[in-house]
């Protein structure tokens, strides 16, 4: 993880600057609570810490966190019923995202109330306009230099290059990006993302493999693996521990974990979720996050500076190599894909 000092100085400097940073004054809401949902760990404490106290100072109103995950937030929006959602506005991978926009959960955007919408990469601006990136981690190819003779170029590699056989790393299909490394398959031995029939054959011939659900790191630390899909943040915070690896950005592009944010059409506070989102979205909070997870900045206006290029390596140009996927179909095809992964990967 990353060094717990570094963290709270930026969490320190990011609630110093908060009063300063958000731009122009907005509309004031006291009295008023927004829920927002947040992911565990240092997600929350990040947020309680910086990005709820910013954002409670910019608008007036209160912010309470409800802590959990996609499939967490996904169940409680469907207990409740579109017409009652318990949230105003959610940030969630969009492989949930796009199930639950087709339910008719979201409404499309009033990008009049969303001016920072205007400045992201068009990979950010999500289903014609229903949702929007609000944190990017491009995954590349993460590898052990100590243990790796010759280094990965393209994903290929995984499979051609010998000294790798036995020593991959992947993660399961409960997770987006095991659902990923499935499509990636199906694209790179077959006719497109769609032809899993070749996807989960070439995911076959790699042979025995390590599978995690999210934690890919500490098989890597031990080496028991010496090369797997890896976040370019994870292996920079794994540099900061001392570890020798590395991340590659391959030839045929890098895959993501993703946030889509999305209003609720039925949202109790929605000028206030609004509010909320174009916050996300804005350079100042961009560049706070990418400097606590080393995300890549939705936002183009967000430069990333030199002292965090190797860690934040896709940005501007290099956002047109992010691979992007047909979540509807995976979610379609989601328990016989389930059935078949667990058949096929050993």
């Amino acid at each position: 993880m990353i060094n717990v000092n570094r963290r709270q100085t930026l969490a320190g400097l990011g609630l110093m600057g908060a009063a300063g940073l958000f731009g122009m004054p907005a509309a004031r809401a006291q009295g008023k609570t927004l829920i927002v949902p947040t992911l565990g760990g240092v997600w929350e404490q990040f947020w309680r810490s910086t990005v709820a106290p910013a954002f409670e100072k910019e608008s007036g109103a209160s912010v309470t966190l409800d802590v959990g995950n996609g499939r967490v937030f996904g169940a409680n929006l469907r207990a409740a019923g579109i017409e009652k959602p318990p949230y105003s506005v959610i940030m969630t991978n969009e492989v949930f995202a796009s199930s639950l926009r087709k339910e008719g959960y979201f409404e499309k955007l009033d990008l009049t109330k969303v001016p920072n919408y205007n400045d992201l990469y068009p990979l950010a601006k999500v289903a014609d306009g229903y949702g929007a990136l609000g944190a990017v981690s491009p995954i590349g190819i993460g590898y052990r230099t100590d243990m790796v003779k010759t280094p990965p170029k393209s994903w290929k590699d995984l499979w051609d290059n010998p000294e790798f056989k036995g020593k991959i790393g992947l993660y399961n299909f409960a997770n987006s990006a095991g659902k990923m490394e499935l499509l990636l398959a199906s694209k790179l031995y077959g006719k497109d993302q769609y032809d899993v029939d070749a996807g989960f054959d070439a995911l076959a011939k790699l042979g025995q493999v390590i599978q995690v659900d999210f934690n890919l790191s500490t098989a890597l630390a031990s080496g028991e693996i010496t090369v797997a899909p890896f976040d370019f943040g994870e292996i920079a915070r794994l540099k900061e521990q001392g570890l020798p690896v590395d991340c590659i950005i391959p030839e045929e592009g890098v895959m993501m974990f993703d946030q889509t944010v999305s209003i609720l059409a039925n949202a109790p506070e929605k000028e206030l979720a609004y509010q909320y989102m174009n916050f996300l979205l804005s350079p100042q909070t961009q560049e706070l996050m990418m400097k606590q997870f080393y995300i890549s900045p939705t936002n183009a206006k967000v430069v990333v500076p030199e002292e965090l290029k190797k860690a934040v390596p896709v940005s501007g140009e290099q956002m047109n190599k992010i691979l992007t996927w047909d979540w509807t179909f995976m979610n379609e095809k989601q328990g016989e894909l389930a059935d078949r992964w667990a058949k096929t990967i050993k």
